[in-house]
């Protein structure tokens, strides 16, 4: 128990210093080159979908439902935080010295408190729209989440607390690459824990066959709330982040369903139940948009061919690998492996060799 902790907390200290070293690197190249900005936001936008695409995989991939609202919960923990860092903590921050050490102490450690609100709200609404809602299975289930994800951002457009129509100013832009990276990381540690564990084995089972689960006891609609839960509550995660960041203004329009689609994209486009697929798709999906920018400038009339590109690209990929890049395994399951690490009934000799070694059986 004591070695698992120290490994840990190693790992720990080890991904902090890699992110800060990043961070420092992306903050000093930007003084110097302006353009380092403009990059430096796309991978900010890089990491926030990741926790948005594997917070949807647990849902999607792991538990095997079929969410379509992902953008209603990204919203809620949005606003909850934003509120938060409006009303109360802002000001509070506000009152301190500019610049010191206190300011930028309490500038992080309210950060992670609007973020954490955000979350636990997000898993709230996902606790209320998941009891009563997973019951259902399929189509049906897809149509109820979309329709909880329209309400959301009704009622947003509605409240007038939180800016209603012409949306909520004055947020204090404190997230930076460092926090978006963090919280991801966080987020895929959970995921890849999640599956190990006996919750995520119960996940699985659904996702397989939902009729022999129950069969076995297990009471899917308790795990299937579960997951909803864990997933609402990552996703208002990725919601926080983004409403904290530069510039540090939410609208009712950033989270339509075309937002839940994205997604959706990302997790289907990497393999349902992958991880790391989830994270190669976030990746591919948030930069493509952004690398098409030049194919414009060779366009007739100076068009903007990029959504129609990247539209005739998915859909290939989708025609010729219907399962997305990983399928369910991840991607060290790919690269190559020592023979005498492999089970003996998967090698291609059928472990001839050891049973060579092994001598005569004996009778």
């Amino acid at each position: 128990m004591r070695r698992w902790w120290i490994r840990d907390l190693l790992s720990l200290a080890i991904f902090i210093f890699v992110l800060m070293a990043a961070w420092w690197a992306i903050e000093w190249a930007a003084v110097r080159w302006p353009a380092m900005r403009y990059y430096n936001r796309i991978l900010v936008m890089m990491g926030i979908n990741i926790t948005l695409a594997v917070s949807l995989n647990i849902i999607n991939g792991h538990a095997g439902q079929f969410s379509l609202g992902h953008a209603g919960f990204m919203a809620i923990g949005a606003y909850s935080a934003a509120f938060l860092t409006v009303y109360y903590f802002g000001p509070f921050v506000d009152k301190l010295p500019e610049g010191s050490t206190q300011a930028m102490v309490w500038q992080n450690v309210l950060l992670i408190v609007a973020v954490l609100a955000g979350a636990l709200t997000s898993a709230i609404a996902g606790y209320i729209v998941g009891l009563p809602s997973l019951r259902l299975r399929g189509d049906y289930l897809a149509i109820v989440t979309l329709g909880f994800g329209e309400i959301i951002r009704v009622l947003i457009l509605n409240i007038d607390k939180i800016g209603a129509a012409r949306g909520l100013t004055g947020i204090p832009p404190w997230n930076n690459f460092f926090w978006v990276f963090f919280f991801a990381g966080i987020t895929i540690l959970i995921s890849q824990r999640l599956v190990k564990s006996s919750v995520g084995r119960a996940f699985l089972a659904i996702r397989e066959d939902q009729i022999a689960a129950e069969a076995m006891g297990v009471d899917t609609t308790r795990y299937k709330v579960k997951a909803f839960m864990i997933g609402s509550a990552l996703a208002g995660v990725a919601g926080a982040l983004f409403a904290h960041y530069t510039p540090a203004y939410l609208n009712p329009t950033m989270f339509t369903f075309i937002r839940s689609f994205e997604v959706v994209a990302m997790v289907v486009l990497g393999g349902l139940g992958s991880i790391s697929g989830s994270i190669v798709a976030a990746i591919i999906l948030t930069f493509l948009p952004e690398g098409l920018r030049s194919v414009k400038d060779y366009m007739p009339g100076g068009r903007d061919p990029r959504m129609v590109i990247y539209s005739i690209m998915l859909i290939v990929l989708m025609l010729t690998r219907p399962q997305g890049l990983f399928g369910r395994k991840e991607l060290w399951q790919f690269l190559p492996r020592r023979k005498d690490t492999i089970p003996k009934e998967d090698r291609d000799d059928g472990g001839d060799k050891l049973d060579r070694d092994a001598g005569p059986p004996v009778t």
